[in-house]
């Protein structure tokens, strides 16, 4: 099979891409630069040119497709300031993969998230639907974005065999530059490493590597109009993260008190202080998915999050 994948060149989509060549299917990633269009080449991909507002581009590269991996976002955009305006873009791009793919039967599997999911922990996969949940508490984007989740399983119902898979809010790994490296980066920057309150907070976890075999079996085989789980630990305590990032920098570990993490940890406090564990235990069995990569304090312990 010859799948499309947005955000190819990305921190997942890096990943996404070898497993998917590895089981032997082609690959067309979307790649907005020079750079990403030579990574892409090189890992034996072909490259198309274009973003996500590249209504017609993402439309020719549908279509050529037997399926979608859509994984692009405009974190750039959301991290300084414009979440509603980079999940706006998202659902522009969601929809047209919707309509091109529309009676055919083709996949397409999007990234969604299970942070802030906390009303049922843990979270399973059949949390967070209907209109009793809902997440404008967290701001108009996120609630975006929910609702592009939505969008996305009801397109099972025009013909696409349409999948949300949940991601936790570290997908870690050797080249991660997200929540947890940020983490550490503050870590180093303020002298201290910090939690919020006591740190019995939980974040779930997957490495990368993990979640990469999870898209490839989701778009190879997932249910139309389904929600899964790419969950390797249901809920690490933001303690022990702490406790391993001061040994490896040499610094104390502090409590942070709630009403001055914002002050401590920027945009990052009102991720951090959430507690939100989720479930995979029905997405392992459905899809058959165990995963085998090293958890997330044993990974922060092996030293790459804080090589410079």
């Amino acid at each position: 099979m010859q799948y499309c994948v947005t955000g190819a060149s990305g921190w997942i989509g890096s990943a996404v891409v070898p497993e998917l060549l590895g089981a032997g299917h082609q690959v067309v990633g979307l790649a907005r630069s020079n750079a990403s269009a030579e990574v892409l080449v090189q890992a034996g991909a072909e490259a198309h040119r274009g973003s996500l507002d590249d209504l017609d581009t993402l439309r020719a590269a549908t279509d050529a497709s037997d399926g979608v991996i859509h994984l692009a976002f405009k974190h750039d955009l959301a991290f300084t300031g414009d979440f509603l305006g980079a999940a706006d873009a998202d659902r522009r791009a969601v929809e047209l993969f919707g309509e091109v793919l529309a009676g055919s039967d083709r996949p397409l599997v999007i990234a969604s998230g299970v942070l802030g999911l906390s009303q049922w922990p843990p979270a399973t996969e059949q949390d967070g639907h209907g209109p009793q949940f809902s997440m404008e508490g967290f701001g108009a984007g996120p609630e975006t974005r929910r609702g592009t989740a939505e969008l996305v399983r009801s397109f099972a119902d025009r013909g696409v065999r349409s999948c949300v898979l949940r991601l936790p809010p570290t997908v870690h790994g050797t080249g991660d530059n997200g929540f947890i490296a940020t983490v550490v980066e503050t870590a180093r920057t303020r002298g201290v490493s910090g939690y919020i309150a006591d740190g019995s907070n939980r974040w779930p976890a997957a490495h990368v590597l993990d979640v990469a075999r999870l898209f490839r079996l989701a778009v190879e085989r997932a249910p139309a109009g389904s929600t899964l789980h790419g969950v390797a630990e249901e809920g690490v305590a933001i303690r022990d993260v702490a406790d391993v990032i001061a040994r490896h920098l040499g610094v104390p570990v502090v409590s942070v008190a709630p009403e001055d993490a914002a002050e401590h940890f920027t945009w990052l406090a009102g991720f951090l202080g959430l507690d939100s564990p989720a479930s995979s235990a029905q997405t392992r069995e459905q899809m058959g998915w165990l995963p085998t990569q090293v958890g997330l304090v044993e990974d922060l312990d092996l030293g790459h999050y804080f090589a410079r």
